[in-house]
């Protein structure tokens, strides 16, 4: 059967022709033919292919043969601490060269890496630590003051901060020491490799359970429709523990030999222009906010960005100002759509290289194994054009999250995913996105659920009601904006929330603007705060 994206995408390149399979009990769904079975086969095979091609730069510069030592080392390391298959174990950790070793010595020996953001305040920490059952917490040191305490986190036993100077922790040299390195465990494409958190409507984060089969295919997926190849070298601007950053950037150049090239420290314009600059950055994938920063920087017009041919942007549209504006500056770079979720392991659409230029308006053509439904809300399928839900399914996308089980009946039917956005798919295959999940503000790329913030304002003593909602903002797309309706007698006040919210939610949920209100919040005739007239208000 000929689908309509198949016109894009090669039939028989990167992970050979498409078959039809039967994964995660008895969905069906098109697989790469010829593909790794995990994770750790992905990159055991580059090493073999590739032994002596740079593949990570940040702080020290290693080859694939070297990045393997390294891997083995931390693989005996942790099966000697007594990590075994099925465990898990958390990164809280800067992008930095040991992420990429640390989560490949875990594919090795089958335990399972669960990444935190480094923005995530104690309380959050904490929860994620019981949610996913973690054995083991490796950190940076900087960060030991959200490592909340061990009482409070029953199963953790094994601690261990980057540079060992936390009292009460291993230092990560211990894992290093000299030990026998242990043989690949025997997995299943359809074990869960990575567990990463995204926020869910309840407003509690829920952790996708990322596969050893998803991983892989979107890796060859990008590096597939993107032709990436061995010669390629890819930035990763963004955190390792977002879906973008580890997969999107970091495995798509990994499976075909590609260097990765990692900023630790926090964004900052022009040293990104320096790095990409320095390292010949030829690949890499950012949010629209961070093309506007570098167009408008003076630096872009100092150095040489003359190799960077793919600039893929995701998580918000791209302002026209800013595509026009980089068309002059960087004339070898194409600027790519793609669209995607935790949830689909990153891609669920790609702009064929061939058109980008033709199909500003939409995020690109459905992934070579992926199939995309519109429905209404009966989940009924709708024709071209037509505005609905977008339903996904495929290789890539997650079997469920762990331990949700209400979730998963919710977000899940028949094989497909429930997005949340709403699209449409045009006769030609571009799929166009028009709205977001219900109530999700998107801040520069960062996806922030209001019911996450209320959550946390609902427990300020002061606060009657809450609402959170996006204010338009031309730089970031989105800022958090609250509506407080205080107590009776309260004192409440824009500095006292934002501190309220500072010490319990990641730095870029917490409020910027604040409207105390004196009357209660508009709501319909269900009782449902009518959070478009709030909107309107801003």
């Amino acid at each position: 059967m000929t689908r309509i994206q198949d016109r894009y995408w090669s039939a028989d390149t990167l992970g050979g022709a498409l078959r039809e399979e039967i994964h995660f009990d008895g969905r069906k769904m098109l697989c790469y033919s010829d593909r790794p079975a995990t994770l750790w086969q992905m990159f055991a095979g580059i090493v073999d292919r590739f032994p002596d091609r740079p593949a990570v730069v940040e702080g020290r510069r290693l080859s694939y043969r070297e990045l393997n030592i390294e891997v083995a080392r931390i693989a005996g390391g942790l099966a000697r601490t007594g990590f075994a298959r099925g465990d898990r174990i958390a990164l809280l950790l800067s992008n930095r060269w040991e992420y990429l070793a640390i989560l490949m010595a875990c594919a090795r020996i089958g335990v399972v890496a669960v990444l935190f953001g480094t923005r995530q305040q104690r309380p959050e920490v904490e929860f994620l630590l019981n949610d996913c059952g973690a054995r083991g917490l490796i950190f940076d040191d900087a960060l030991a003051g959200v490592v909340p305490d061990r009482s409070s986190t029953p199963e953790l036993d094994r601690v261990f901060s980057m540079e060992g100077t936390v009292a009460g922790t291993g230092s990560f040299a211990d894992l290093l020491t000299e030990s026998s390195t242990p043989e690949p465990a025997d997995l299943r494409e359809e074990d869960t490799a990575i567990i990463l958190y995204t926020s869910g409507t309840t407003g509690r984060p829920k952790g996708a359970k990322l596969t050893h089969l998803g991983i892989t295919h979107s890796a060859v997926t990008f590096a597939r429709c993107l032709h990436l190849t061995q010669e390629d070298r890819a930035l990763v601007a963004v955190p390792m523990a977002h879906v973008t950053g580890l997969v999107g950037v970091s495995l798509s150049a990994m499976c075909v030999g590609g260097a990765v090239v990692m900023m630790r420290q926090a964004y900052k314009t022009e040293a990104l222009l320096e790095l990409a600059s320095r390292e010949r950055i030829t690949f890499s994938i950012l949010v629209p906010t961070i093309y506007t920063l570098l167009v408008m920087h003076s630096d872009i017009d100092r150095v040489d960005l003359s190799d960077w041919r793919i600039g893929c942007f995701g998580g918000a549209p791209m302002p026209v100002a800013t595509i026009d504006r980089l068309v002059v500056k960087l004339p070898n770079l194409a600027l790519v759509n793609a669209y995607g979720a935790t949830e689909t392991t990153s891609p669920t659409t790609i702009m064929p290289l061939s058109v980008w230029r033709d199909h500003k308006d939409s995020v690109g053509q459905v992934v070579p194994c992926g199939v995309v439904r519109v429905v209404d809300t009966q989940d009924r399928d709708l024709p071209h054009g037509e505005v609905g839900e977008l339903l996904i399914s495929g290789p890539m996308v997650i079997p469920g999250y762990h331990a949700r089980p209400e979730a998963n009946t919710n977000d899940f039917v028949d094989g497909f995913w429930r997005s949340g956005d709403i699209g449409s798919i045009d006769a030609e295959g571009f799929v166009r996105i028009f709205d977001r999940r219900k109530d999700m503000i998107n801040r520069g790329g960062l996806k922030i659920f209001s019911a996450e913030v209320e959550n946390v304002l609902n427990h300020h003593d002061q606060v009657m009601e809450c609402a959170i909602v996006g204010k338009p903002d031309p730089v970031l797309g989105e800022r958090v904006h609250a509506f407080v309706v205080a107590r009776d007698n309260s004192t409440i006040d824009a500095d006292s929330v934002r501190s309220f919210c500072a010490e319990r939610l990641s730095d870029y949920k917490v409020p910027e603007t604040v409207t105390v209100l004196t009357h209660p919040l508009p709501r319909n005739s269900n009782g449902k705060i009518q959070k478009e007239v709030l909107r309107a208000q801003l």
